[in-house]
């Protein structure tokens, strides 16, 4: 078993970089996003370089996240989890923060070096109107390179998170080559929609505002094996 997260990504996908490895919905705005392999990996390494080659951030230095479940926190995560940042829950002092554009005033607890903020469309839209204080993530990140050599070894925090996937995926009895569908409502924790999957080899579906009356037929036309309500 891989010892760090970028290396349980870069399995995740070795075998098939071509094939979806993550399909997004949110059953109230009607989204639906497929990314490969290697389209997640193209996100994951930009994210990467913006971090390394933009803010100038080292192994160890500290990220917060204010983002919901998500294609594009997917990205942001495990970004920042490549370039060996430790992703902070509590408010306080980071070296980046990471918001939903909506989020932007609970931001505000926190002090950041620098401040990205995520529109979250479904096109992966730059923001219309950035707020204050902070730098659009989507128009910053697009111009960083498309590849990011990981750290050989994983962060702070990898041991733990990794540790708490596997058991998830344990407990969810998740094997190689299952697809994932998860209730993100009732399952926010990225251990759970994200890392417990990706440990296992599985893909996943990872589902906002999920329509009961809709389950049936996601699950047979996006193949599901496991669901997570």
């Amino acid at each position: 078993m891989a010892d760090n997260i970028a290396r349980v990504f870069a399995d995740a996908i070795a075998s098939d970089p071509t094939r979806p490895l993550l399909t997004w919905y949110d059953d109230a705005t009607g989204e639906r996003t497929e990314l490969s392999g290697a389209t997640l990996a193209n996100w994951v390494a930009k994210t990467a370089n913006l971090l390394v080659d933009e803010v100038a951030l080292a192994p160890g230095d500290t990220a917060a996240v204010l983002l919901p479940p998500h294609w594009q926190t997917a990205a942001v995560l495990l970004g920042c989890w490549s370039a060996k940042l430790t992703v902070v829950d509590a408010p306080g002092e980071v070296d980046v923060l990471f918001a939903a554009a909506g989020r932007a005033a609970e931001a505000a607890q926190w002090s950041a070096g620098e401040r990205y903020a995520l529109p979250l469309d479904p096109f992966a839209l730059p923001l219309r109107q950035v707020p204050a204080g902070f730098v659009d993530f989507v128009s910053s990140v697009r111009g960083h390179g498309d590849h990011f050599t990981a750290y050989p070894q994983g962060g702070p925090g990898d041991a733990e998170l990794l540790a708490r996937a596997q058991a998830r995926a344990a407990e969810l009895c998740l094997t190689p080559g299952d697809r994932v569908l998860v209730d993100t409502d009732q399952h926010p924790d990225p251990v759970d929609w994200l890392l417990a999957p990706l440990t296992a080899g599985a893909s996943l579906v990872p589902c906002a505002h999920l329509d009961p009356a809709r389950l049936d037929a996601r699950t047979a036309s996006e193949q599901v094996t496991r669901t997570v309500a």
